[in-house]
């Protein structure tokens, strides 16, 4: 045998994975396409968002959790509804687990920390039992994806029993009674900055023999033909229109090589996308987009103008709203202001906060300050998918030259946004986006640095003109390619499984390329902050599996 364990790809789930089994004294072998300028995959560009359940830092916000209500939740948005889900709510209800217990002081352990003001994604605004988180649960990494590689990273690079092979494209796997056969293309080296394409060009092969496998290779978010493929929700939107979270080598390719091997994938239709992206002004990758975390107080509208209906506003129900607004066209519209895209509008991806991923305390108290961050105004200055205007009819006009069509009418327009105006100056109102967005100043992190105070949009002297918040903004929003919720159905050792449910002797499976956990730890829909918590924690089992069963 060359190594004791082979994994097929260098993110995060892959690092714990290797971390975890190298401790015991497992010799491991990272293969990954790319050069070790990549470590880290895709958690490397990630906000750093990890879901944690009755938190220290929750408790001092006055956020009362608990795993019942975390687990209803979780429950709630998977929508489990089948044989297939059998493993995934298995890992859904270990990793609520994890995520209520020893989740928070392992990660400690590492010499990762928190930012302290927890974040309240994905609000659901449904009913109980729905989708939706009901309490803040999203924990921003002090140093966002960055930091939480680094201390795996660092890891890796020091033990004695891993190795890191990078350029390796992996394209057969086979076993036999003597262990596991992994072949492939070695790939000429290139110093390609982190998350630019790469050279293809083959330069020799390679092949390893070990006693283990473990598949860490990601999803399909790179690759949009396999993506609209495998659109569970009516017509795709038109592969011009949608843009990329992730870089193009997360394609998908070793999901079919897994079947081949006897690997079982499931849930393949099943995914996590974004409906409100933008063109990246300064991409790395293909169709490289970045996604807006929105505040609440956004008028989110088709790519007609209408609004969009109950309960798809701005925070709430991201998977539930992309199907909407997808159903209408090929992009949607946030129809805001300038005191509301300073207050409400982040960037996802560690390059996108410079303040949190440098951990510059100086810097983050700017945010307390009128205006956006400079990323923000940079997206905004770019004109790629922003307009600004002082008035309705320019805004219109605006949006109508931005899409090179007459879609959008002024004088409804100005009916949507005047309807608005009035639910807010009513100080009570009725309209459940006016009514959640002024219940959300109620918790402390979002009246300090999310939600904007309800104001009008529109000044009532003069009609059709901006009000207090300053010049009128319309944001163009794509279809953002980014998470896979199905793949390779592993145990909750994060063994593989074959087509007859039992184990694959020495394969296992890791991180997006098993859903995260099971083939599908989140179901239908997911609550944010689980993708890279989903990494972490198969690769811990798989890792405590690997070094029990070698």
């Amino acid at each position: 045998m060359d190594t004791d364990v082979i994994i097929i790809g260098a993110g995060l789930s892959g690092l714990v994975t290797a971390v975890t089994a190298a401790s015991a004294g497992r010799r491991v072998t990272i293969l990954d396409r790319e050069g070790p300028q990549s470590i880290g995959g895709q958690a490397f560009w990630s906000f750093g968002g990890l879901f944690l359940v009755d938190s220290p830092e929750q408790r001092r916000l006055g956020v009362r959790d608990n795993a019942e209500l975390a687990l209803a939740d979780w429950l709630g948005s998977a929508g489990f509804d089948g044989p297939q889900d059998h493993w995934p709510r298995k890992w859904a209800e270990a990793y609520v687990d994890f995520a209520a217990g020893e989740k928070r002081r392992w990660l400690r352990d590492q010499g990762i920390g928190l930012f302290p003001l927890v974040q309240w994604a994905e609000r659901g605004g449904q009913t109980f039992g729905a989708h939706g988180n009901s309490v803040p649960r999203f924990h921003i990494t002090w140093g966002t994806g960055p930091g939480l590689v680094e201390p795996f990273a660092r890891q890796v690079a020091a033990s004695p029993h891993i190795e890191f092979r990078g350029r390796r494209y992996v394209t057969e796997m086979s076993h036999d009674a003597s262990g596991w056969h992994v072949g492939g293309d070695i790939l000429a080296d290139d110093d390609a900055e982190r998350g630019r394409p790469t050279s293809t060009e083959v330069v020799g092969r390679f092949d390893l023999r070990a006693q283990a496998v473990v598949v860490a290779s990601g999803g399909i978010g790179g690759n949009i033909d396999l993506v609209r493929e495998l659109w569970p929700w009516g017509s795709p939107p038109s592969a011009e229109s949608m843009v990329q979270g992730v870089p193009d080598y997360v394609d998908g390719s070793m999901l079919p090589i897994t079947e081949a091997a006897g690997g079982r994938l499931i849930n393949r239709d099943r995914m996590w996308h974004y409906p409100e992206g933008l063109r990246n002004h300064d991409p790395l990758w293909t169709k490289h987009g970045i996604r807006i975390l929105p505040g609440p107080s956004s008028l989110w509208l088709d790519a007609d103008g209408a609004r969009l209906p109950a309960p798809n506003y701005p925070g709430f129900d991201a998977l539930g709203t992309l199907q909407e607004a997808t159903a209408r066209g090929d992009h949607s519209w946030f129809v805001l202001d300038e005191a509301t895209i300073a207050k409400e509008f982040a960037l996802s991806g560690s390059e996108q906060n410079a303040d949190l991923t440098g951990k510059d305390v100086a810097a983050l108290s700017k945010r307390l300050r009128p205006g956006p961050t400079p990323e923000v105004q940079a997206f905004i200055d770019a004109g790629l998918d922003i307009v600004v205007a002082d008035t309705v009819a320019d805004l219109a006009r605006r949006m109508n030259e931005l899409v090179g069509a007459d879609r959008i009418d002024a004088s409804e327009l100005m009916q949507v946004i005047t309807a608005r105006d009035e639910q807010v100056a009513s100080k009570l109102g009725k309209d459940p986006q006016v009514v959640a967005t002024r219940a959300a100043r109620s918790f402390f992190s979002d009246r300090v640095m999310r939600v904007v105070p309800p104001h009008r949009l529109l000044d009532p002297g003069r009609p059709g003109h901006h009000g207090s918040g300053g010049r009128l903004i319309a944001a163009r929003l794509h279809t953002l390619t980014r998470k896979t919720l199905g793949g390779i159905e592993t145990d909750l050792d994060a063994r593989a499984l074959g087509v007859d449910g039992q184990p694959v002797p020495g394969l296992y499976a890791v991180g997006e390329a098993a859903g995260f956990g099971g083939g599908g730890v989140h179901g239908h829909k997911a609550l944010e902050g689980t993708f890279l918590g989903g990494c972490l924690f198969s690769g811990r089992r798989a890792g405590s599996a690997l070094a029990r069963d070698l």
